[in-house]
């Protein structure tokens, strides 16, 4: 793979009126550019003698073609030597005034002196190339900038602290001792026997298994706390689904009206429960109706329903059940469920154990709470449910290495069914030379986790999801 040696520069904050805006520079001329631009107050250039992870106060300035000086900014400047930077290449941030226009004007006075204009997560990019950071690491810098809560941000700083990697490489190392002794006792049947070897193997490969499990099992949790819970309400019309949104979002975010039918499309919004980010959509009451609008709205709560994470299922307990809720609960069947027994502070006509009669058997994980959205009543037992309900009740301080990227799950998936063609080789007793084409398979899925055996192709996909500035 190519590693570019030439020097670019972006803004490395938010292109917006702030405080400070800081103008990253990293690559051979990093320091020679950014000393053509900074003086002391003495006009003295103060960025090439100083020392490495020091930070200095200077001004940037202007030169015109007759050698006249203007100063542009009051900056402090700071500079890192190779190898002991991000990028592994001399690095030069320039702290500026926050304004737009400052900011901007700093960055083509840069690139006016010999740098280019870095793409999207090139600085991360030359760490990764330049290994002060493997591919793991450099994607969970993404997933720590965009975390939702403080437990995808515990996630990501895992990733990125290595823990993830240090266990591929554990497993890598394991894999490849065993390829290399069959590789060896083949060439060198007189002197290393595989007498044996088999059953060992067999061993092996179990340890192995048990250990990409472990990290598939986390697959699920990981997604839904990088991603956050896709969490649909349904109902019938007029069950108080809309006011139950408004009730969790803090915020009169829908409209409430006595009308039954008054939701007719979906209605998406985030929050933020105990840690937990929720994606949730408010949607159309299922009922029987002739209204081609409304019909159209029955639809699409079937299409989210059926790929929802967990469904929130309002229950109207002032009116009794019917065939809508039937309808209902054969659309959300296998779903985990939270029954929400609105309208409690009503005289009641639905209990608990109406609405158990009515699932029978065949249902998924479900919890019932009840609840008032006119009275707020309920959302505190409805965020430790959900808690309970899709994490099994352990998701606080959890401490184990999570699986949050599709990437590293397919990666792992594929790791696992080559382990598997080992075993089945062990079990059909296939010469030694077979055992080691699915190892080394299984190697590969493995090195592709941590960037070890990866593409162009690939990690200009990954770094091109990245800022601009990273």
């Amino acid at each position: 793979m190519l590693i570019q040696t030439d020097t670019i520069a972006a803004i490395a904050t938010a292109l917006s009126d702030s405080g400070i805006g800081i103008i990253r520079i990293s690559g051979e001329k990093a320091i020679e550019i950014a000393d053509s631009l900074i003086r002391s107050k003495s006009g003295k250039k103060i960025v090439k003698n100083a020392k490495s992870h020091t930070i200095s106060y200077g001004f940037v300035v202007e030169k015109d073609a007759l050698e006249n000086k203007t100063i542009v900014d009051e900056v402090m400047v700071s500079v890192f030597h190779a190898p002991r930077s991000y990028t592994k290449e001399d690095v030069v941030e320039i702290n500026c005034h926050g304004g737009i226009l400052v900011t901007k004007k700093i960055l083509d006075l840069v690139i006016r002196e010999g740098a280019r204009l870095a793409q999207p997560g090139e600085f991360t990019k030359r760490a990764f190339l330049n290994g002060r950071l493997d591919l793991t690491e450099a994607e969970a810098v993404m997933d720590l900038i965009h975390s939702k809560n403080e437990i995808s941000l515990k996630a990501s700083f895992s990733q990125l602290r290595g823990d993830l990697s240090k266990i591929i490489q554990k497993l890598r190392s394991e894999i490849i001792y065993e390829i290399a002794f069959i590789e060896s006792a083949l060439d060198d049947p007189e002197h290393i026997s595989l007498e044996g070897y088999p059953e060992r193997l067999g061993h092996k490969c179990d340890e192995i298994i048990r250990e990409v499990k472990k990290l598939l099992d986390t697959a699920e949790n990981g997604r839904m706390i990088r991603d956050g819970i896709s969490t649909v309400i349904v109902g019938k019309p007029n069950a108080g689904k809309s006011s139950l949104l408004n009730m969790i979002l803090g915020q009169e975010r829908a409209i409430v009206t006595d009308i039954a039918g008054t939701t007719r499309d979906a209605l998406e919004e985030c929050v933020n429960l105990r840690g937990i980010h929720l994606n949730v959509i408010d949607t159309a009451g299922v009922r029987e109706t002739e209204d081609r609008v409304e019909q159209i709205g029955v639809e699409k709560t079937r299409k989210y329903a059926k790929d929802a994470d967990l469904i929130l299922y309002v229950v109207d307990t002032s009116v009794d059940l019917d065939e809508n809720d039937k309808e209902i609960l054969s659309m959300i069947k296998d779903k985990k469920i939270i029954f929400l027994l609105n309208k409690s502070d009503l005289e009641q006509k639905v209990s608990e154990n109406d609405v158990t009669a009515l699932l029978g058997s065949s249902h998924g994980d479900y919890a019932m709470i009840p609840t008032s959205a006119i009275l707020g009543k309920g959302l505190e037992e409805l965020e430790k449910e959900i808690e309970k309900l899709v994490f099994q009740g352990k998701i606080e301080n959890n401490d184990e290495v999570m699986i949050c990227n599709l990437r590293h799950k397919e990666a792992l998936s594929q790791t696992l069914n080559a382990l598997n063609l080992v075993k089945k080789s062990l079990e059909d007793d296939m010469p030694e030379d077979f055992y080691s084409i699915d190892l080394m398979e299984a190697y590969s899925r493995l090195g592709s986790i941590i960037g070890e055996e990866v593409g162009d192709d690939l990690v200009e996909e990954i770094f091109s999801k990245f800022c601009m500035g990273k």
